[in-house]
């Protein structure tokens, strides 16, 4: 059976996409191998994230899926989103909205972020202990945040620990410890309000 009209207009667009972003890619490479895959990604990002509309969707898909540990050939990135490490995953049918930044995050396949959500890579990328020297020279730790497959994020969420399956997470929440599966939570920080069918007891 023949592929459909719409198909095959998708199909073209991917692939003038992929001839478009190959500059981007090789200037990519370079400067990975220089300032390191992560530095190289943050520059790339923020330049692809001014491409307006279905065009920058189709561009942002196609240099992220080359450069990310994992990105779906269905995940939709809208416009203003950035990201700035390279290690991380956007499963099937993912949606981020726009205005997005997104720091070592797993976001399983189905999940959509709202416009302005934040995910660094955990809640303590920067030390703070010691007075004596400045917060940008102290040592943080970065982990990886996993979005649970279903998962909705509020706008101008800030999660800093992993979400659970299918749970809602309200506007302006800040997640600071893990959310169990199928939960509305909101607040700051985050917690569990409800689950999605029946009150938490």
């Amino acid at each position: 059976m023949g592929m459909s009209g719409r198909e095959t207009l998708k199909m073209c667009a991917r692939a003038a996409a992929a001839v478009a972003v190959a500059p981007m890619l090789l200037s990519y490479y370079v400067r990975a191998r220089l300032l390191g895959c992560d530095r190289a990604l943050e520059g790339s990002s923020q330049l692809l994230a001014f491409a307006p509309g279905i065009p920058g969707q189709y561009l942002r898909r196609a240099f992220l899926s080359r450069v990310l540990a994992a990105c779906h050939p269905t995940v939709t990135i809208e416009f203003g989103t950035t990201f700035s490490k390279a290690g991380t995953r956007l499963d099937e049918n993912v949606y981020v909205g726009p205005g997005c930044h997104l720091g070592l995050v797993h976001i399983e396949r189905d999940v959509l972020l709202a416009p302005c959500v934040h995910v660094p890579s955990g809640g303590h990328t920067h030390g703070t202990s010691d007075l004596a020297i400045a917060i940008r020279d102290q040592p943080g730790e970065r982990r990886l945040v996993r979005i649970g497959a279903g998962a909705w994020i509020g706008t101008a969420a800030v999660v800093l620990a992993d979400v659970g399956r299918h749970t809602v997470v309200g506007a302006g929440a800040v997640v600071t410890r893990p959310l169990p599966d199928g939960v509305v939570a909101s607040g700051v920080p985050a917690r569990a309000m409800r689950a999605r069918h029946r009150a938490v007891s």
